[in-house]
């Protein structure tokens, strides 16, 4: 069980005075009171900062059929609906405003290493079983932070899915495991954006097709080439850096996923 410090206390409180009130509060506790990340004000359209951020981080399996949460750290219309839908997902009050309720379900979902509760780093790991984050075309912190967000976006979508469990069968490669699993050269799987998932108690299209929803870009399931036993999803979209290459690809056709 997470320790709530005083700190954490002191910041409900902040957040719960009316709006005007917030902006005359000074003295805020520290970043990361929890272990991991702590909001001090409340976030609606219009704010912006590493808060933000944060936040989307945290929501972007909220994103929507076919959208994705930009991670730039400026509440707009899309961070707005993906709050919302956290929130009705989790039986909260849904007003789109990240808030005292919002922000203690995530506090309460999320491990002091900043991973969601049902995932974690190991899984998500070099998928040869050698360990690590180097080997890939990123950084290994560029890596890692794209990882976390393909976490939580399965965390969203366990949640869809009933809170039924989902399992990470390969997450990021390096090159030489890529290679030796005969993984395609420009696999999402070398940034961390990518996780072969299966489900022990959920359908590989019932997962498909909840992936829709979850701000995954790539989805390769059932009646594509190599993936009837998995469900290959990718966050291809946010690594598209030449702005031309790795827009929206799924490819499901046995689950009526195109």
């Amino acid at each position: 069980m997470r320790v709530h410090t005083l700190k954490r206390a002191v910041v409900a409180l902040a957040l719960a005075l009316p709006g005007a009130a917030i902006a005359t509060v000074v003295a805020a506790p520290a970043a990361h009171a929890d272990g991991c990340y702590t909001w001090t004000r409340n976030l609606y359209q219009g704010r912006s900062g590493n808060d933000v951020r944060q936040l989307q981080l945290r929501v972007a399996g909220w994103a929507g059929n076919r959208d994705i949460v930009e991670n730039d750290g400026i509440f707009g219309p899309k961070t707005a609906a993906a709050v919302r839908r956290f929130q009705s997902a989790y039986g909260i009050r849904v007003d789109g405003v990240a808030g005292p309720q919002t922000f203690a379900k995530l506090y309460q979902i999320q491990d002091n290493d900043c991973t969601p509760r049902h995932f974690s780093w190991t899984e998500m790991d070099d998928g040869c079983g050698r360990g690590g984050w180097t080997g890939g075309p990123l950084t290994p912190a560029e890596t890692r932070q794209n990882a976390l967000r393909t976490m939580w976006k399965l965390e969203a979508m366990r949640k869809s899915l009933g809170e039924r469990p989902l399992y990470v069968t390969s997450g990021f490669r390096s090159r030489a495991c890529n290679s030796q699993v005969g993984g395609a050269s420009d696999s999402q799987h070398l940034y961390g954006n990518a996780a072969d998932v299966v489900s022990g108690t959920r359908s590989l299209c019932d997962v498909a097709r909840d992936a829709r929803s979850r701000g995954f870009s790539g989805i390769y399931g059932p009646g594509a080439p190599d993936h009837d036993d998995h469900v290959h999803v990718d966050s291809r979209r946010e690594n598209n850096r030449d702005n031309t290459s790795n827009t929206t690809r799924w490819s499901a056709p046995d689950c009526g996923v195109r």
